[in-house]
């Protein structure tokens, strides 16, 4: 790595505790998009760019492997990490799919019933593929859940994260897609009713016993897991929107 490379990152990242592999990923998208990093160009070494954003080489290499997923950056082996020379995001913009529920009266229970036939593809294939690195990033997002299990709001955000970095672990950058798609809308949904939650540790815990049959290589287990997650979680929310000041997403 040149002292110029070193010049032109080390004071844009200073560094931060307990920095997630997905505010990794952000940042690394973020030197892309101000062309700090080229189309083509190889990432930094990892030891010194983990050092330029204060993390862990884990967390980095977590981080690292979710962009990969995103078909944002290509590792060659023996070579190294590059960016890819046309970044393709499975982030889609949920925006058509909100306007054809809208127009089609799509209800929540066909939304819920969408994504679990989305994310229980997804566990399958993460339980057969998830690196130990892309195992880093969804453990920490369920140990944020349990610290969040008073603060709603936030326990959301990082539910969220967690399906979004099992996605990530799944390799398939189209189901990745259009999970985001849907679970971007049903989250939206649930922020306006998620402050009436009652038992958010039962939610945590169920996090839990996905990322566990993941670890254990059991595709089953982990589809099972993830269903039975969304079916809790399509029935909670539905208990949610009835209660004085919520919302009814049906």
């Amino acid at each position: 790595m040149t002292d110029q490379n070193r010049t032109k990152f080390k004071t844009v990242y200073p560094v931060r505790h307990r920095t997630t592999a997905e505010e990794v990923a952000v940042q690394i998208r973020g030197m892309i998009h101000r062309a700090e990093l080229q189309p083509g160009e190889q990432l930094p070494p990892e030891r010194d760019l983990a050092r330029m954003l204060g993390v862990s080489r884990p967390t980095l290499r977590a981080g690292i492997s979710s962009l990969a997923a995103m078909g944002v950056v290509r590792s060659r082996p023996g070579a190294g990490t590059f960016v890819v020379e046309e970044e393709v995001s499975p982030s889609l913009d949920s925006g058509p799919l909100r306007m054809m529920a809208s127009l089609q009266g799509f209800t929540s229970a066909e939304m819920f019933e969408a994504r679990r036939a989305l994310e229980m593809a997804i566990a399958g294939l993460a339980a057969e593929r998830a690196t130990g690195d892309q195992m880093v990033p969804i453990a920490e997002e369920i140990t944020e859940m349990y610290t969040s299990l008073n603060q709603p709001e936030e326990f959301l955000i990082h539910d969220m994260r967690f399906h979004q970095f099992v996605a990530a672990a799944s390799g398939n950058r189209i189901l990745t897609a259009l999970m985001n798609m849907v679970a971007t809308i049903l989250s939206d949904a649930r922020k306006r009713t998620v402050n009436s939650a009652k038992d958010l540790k039962e939610s945590a815990e169920m996090h839990r016993q996905i990322y566990r049959a993941i670890k254990d290589r059991d595709p089953v287990r982990a589809c099972d897991a993830m269903r039975d997650h969304l079916v809790r979680a399509q029935k909670a929310q539905q208990l949610e929107s009835v209660v004085p000041g919520g919302v009814s997403n049906d």
